[in-house]
C-alpha cells in the first residue's frame, strides 16, 4: 500500500492506494508546529479508523508547499512506518516535459496535478483548476509539456481579506448563492466571492484556449477543496477531487 499526502497551506489531505485503487482519504489542518510524533501518532490512529492497517503500508509519497511541515512528516514516517518517503520535488521524474524557467517554483502540488491529468488523459490538452487555499491554473498540452499557468486568491483569501481590511464587513460561510444579486451583506459577500471565480474561471480558461491551443480541444479538470462549489457551472469536463494524490501515487512509480 502507498500512503500519499498533500500538505497544503491549510489542510494535509492524505489517502491509501492498493495500487490503481484508491481505498480511503483523510484530512487535517496543517500545522508547522507539530512535532513528527504528533503527526506520526494521527496518520496511525487514522489509518486504523478507516479500516487500514498501518502495518501494510510499503511506501509514503509526499509533496508539500510548506517547508517546515516537511522534516516532521520524514520523521514521522521514518519512526512509525519505518520507511524513508518519497518526497516530490524538482530532479524527481515526472513524465513532464517542465517548461518553467524555473522549475524549481513550481508548487509540487501543481506537478502532482499535471502528472495525473496527463496521465488519465493522454493526448489532451489540458488545463486543471485547483481550488485551495490559492486557486491556480495549470496548462498541460497533448505532448505533456507543462507550461505554467496562473495563480489566483483562493476564496477563503478573498473572505479573510474583506474581514480584516474593512471596519464593517464580516466574515461569511463560503457557499454558492441563490442569486448573483444579494439581499443582505452576507449575502452580497457570498455572491462577490462566488461569481468572481466562476467568471474569472471561464474568462481565463477561454483566454487560454485561444492564445496557447489556438482553439483546438481543451479539457478542463476541477480539483481541489472548494471545486465542488462549481461543479454544476458547466466549466469543467471532470471533476477529481483526489487528482493530486493520484499525482503522487504515478510519481512514486517513476521514482522507485
Amino acid at each position: 500500500m502507498i500512503l500519499a499526502l498533500d500538505v497544503g497551506n491549510s489542510q494535509i489531505h492524505g489517502g491509501v492506494y492498493q495500487q490503481d485503487t484508491l481505498l480511503m482519504q483523510f484530512r487535517k489542518n496543517t500545522r508547522p508546529g507539530n512535532s513528527s510524533d504528533e503527526i506520526g501518532l494521527f496518520l496511525r490512529s487514522v489509518l486504523r479508523e478507516n479500516d487500514v492497517d498501518p502495518a501494510l503500508v510499503r511506501h509514503v509519497a509526499i509533496c508539500s508547499v510548506v517547508p517546515d511541515v516537511i522534516h516532521s512528516l520524514r520523521g514521522a514516517c521514518q519512526k512509525y512506518f519505518k520507511i524513508t518517503p518519497f518526497i516530490l520535488a524538482a530532479g524527481a521524474r515526472t513524465g513532464l516535459n517542465v517548461k518553467y524557467r524555473n522549475p524549481l517554483e513550481v508548487g509540487t502540488d501543481r506537478i502532482a496535478n499535471a502528472i495525473a491529468g496527463a496521465h488519465l488523459y493522454p493526448g489532451s490538452n489540458l488545463i486543471i483548476a485547483d481550488f485551495g487555499t490559492a486557486t491556480t491554473l495549470d496548462v498541460v498540452t497533448a505532448e505533456k509539456d507543462y507550461l505554467g499557468g496562473l495563480i489566483l486568491p483562493g476564496l477563503k483569501i478573498s473572505m479573510e481579506a474583506l474581514e480584516s481590511k474593512t471596519a464593517r464587513l464580516p466574515s461569511v460561510e463560503i457557499i454558492r448563492p441563490a442569486s448573483i444579486i444579494g439581499k443582505s451583506t452576507t449575502e452580497s459577500i457570498q455572491a462577490g466571492l462566488y461569481f468572481q471565480n466562476l467568471y474569472a474561471l471561464k474568462g481565463i480558461c477561454a483566454q487560454i484556449c485561444t492564445e496557447t491551443f489556438g482553439g483546438k480541444n481543451t479539457l478542463i479538470l476541477g480539483t481541489g477543496g472548494f471545486s465542488r462549489m462549481f461543479e454544476n457551472e458547466g466549466v469543467f469536463d471532470a471533476m477529481i477531487p483526489e487528482l493530486v494524490l493520484t499525482g503522487l501515487n504515478l510519481a512514486l512509480r517513476l521514482n522507485i
